[in-house]
């Protein structure tokens, strides 16, 4: 199969769908590369150690997106990505379809077959294609936060672990998954009084588990939200619903009675964001402020640190890449489930029930689509 490597286009966003070495597995397979000339400039790999792992680099997206059946990226596809796509082409990336209905619209109008990472299943539970980018985002929300804490970017001028004799800051994390877990990670290390707040008691046990006495949890619900946040130097919206809109956990009226110089750093922006005055922002203009609560909602953190995050991507879609280059992705899907549970529109349908619903939009049973 011909798997195509465009350069990413979002504003920012540094990483690429397949690393050199993704390249040579694939290659050593049999399957032709096309990648897209200075695609991993943002990793640094050149275009000359594409070349020496078999690859093809061409000029523009277009010969990518012409030329190949199998197209590999990062993030979901901007409007001009959108716009050459084919009936019967493969997208495999993330997607984020449910809080974005202009480009569930142009993909379902395309015929493409588009594959999401954050759908993909694991046999044990978990997502494995989000996860990498969980643990990623988990970490630097909290370094993000703390730098948004300080005075000259608006912050309420507090060091997140304080100094002796003076307190440190005190961190809300809404959601205990791997997000949560990553972020509380960080935040303890830096000294915070970090608390956690779940729904499900066995998430929180295992946090306790991990991170005994230091670590303070609660119980998910409207009071116990409303109370911490109010409370909070420093919130981390980290909750996940699979392929669903965030549920918006934070209102207007919380805000107003947190301090001014607050911050809230709102992980879960990619699915519509946790908080109601939450909207997407870039690297190029990460925060704004609101009610004087200092926001940061930028869509594709990871890409900050995009060589870590490119490998640590890869090494959990490589597997399936390769799948959907060998088998046909029919007869991959038709293998995997778990890779099937990642199908999200296909040949002018969608397919993931929790997307549609999410866009009111009615849904193609997989087995469905599969057997079309």
């Amino acid at each position: 199969m011909r798997i195509g490597v465009p350069k990413e286009i979002k504003v920012h966003e540094y990483r690429v769908g397949l690393t050199p070495g993704s390249v040579r597995e694939a290659t050593a397979l049999g399957h032709e590369v096309l990648v897209e000339r200075g695609a991993g400039a943002g990793i640094g790999a050149d275009d000359d150690a594409y070349r020496a792992a078999g690859a093809q680099v061409v000029d523009g997206a277009e010969a990518v997106f012409a030329g190949a059946e199998l197209i590999v990226k990062v993030k979901e596809p901007q409007a001009a990505e959108r716009a050459r796509l084919r009936p019967g082409q493969v997208l495999f990336t993330y997607l984020h379809l449910a809080p974005d209905p202009e480009q569930a619209r142009d993909l379902v109008v395309s015929g493409a077959v588009a594959i999401a990472y954050e759908t993909v299943t694991a046999p044990g539970g978990g997502l494995p294609l989000l996860a990498p980018m969980s643990e990623v985002a988990g970490r630097m929300s909290v370094q993000a936060g703390a730098h948004c804490l300080e005075k000259a970017t608006g912050g309420s001028g507090l060091l997140l672990g304080g100094v002796p004799g003076v307190e440190p800051a005190r961190v809300v994390i809404l959601g205990g998954g791997t997000v949560g877990g990553n972020a509380a990670l960080i935040a303890l290390g830096m000294g915070a009084r970090v608390t956690v707040i779940d729904r499900s008691l066995d998430v929180l046990r295992r946090l306790v588990d991990r991170f005994g006495p230091r670590l303070a949890t609660r119980h998910a619900s409207r009071h116990a939200v409303a109370e911490a946040v109010v409370g909070a130097d420093l919130v981390i919206g980290a909750v996940l619903l699979p392929g669903a809109a965030a549920p918006r956990l934070i209102t207007r009226d919380m805000l107003r009675s947190m301090r001014p110089g607050s911050v809230i750093v709102d992980v879960a922006i990619d699915q519509g964001g946790c908080c109601e005055t939450s909207r997407p922002t870039t690297h190029a203009d990460p925060t704004y402020v609101e009610e004087g609560v200092v926001h940061y909602c930028v869509a594709n953190m990871p890409g900050a640190v995009a060589r870590t995050s490119t490998y640590a991507l890869n090494a959990a879609t490589l597997p399936y890449v390769l799948a959907l280059a060998g088998k046909g992705w029919r007869a991959a899907l038709a293998e995997d489930p778990h890779l099937a549970a990642g199908l999200n529109v296909c040949n002018g349908r969608l397919t993931h029930p929790q997307v549609a619903a999410a866009l009111g939009q009615p849904c193609c049973p997989p087995d469905e689509a599969l057997s079309a």
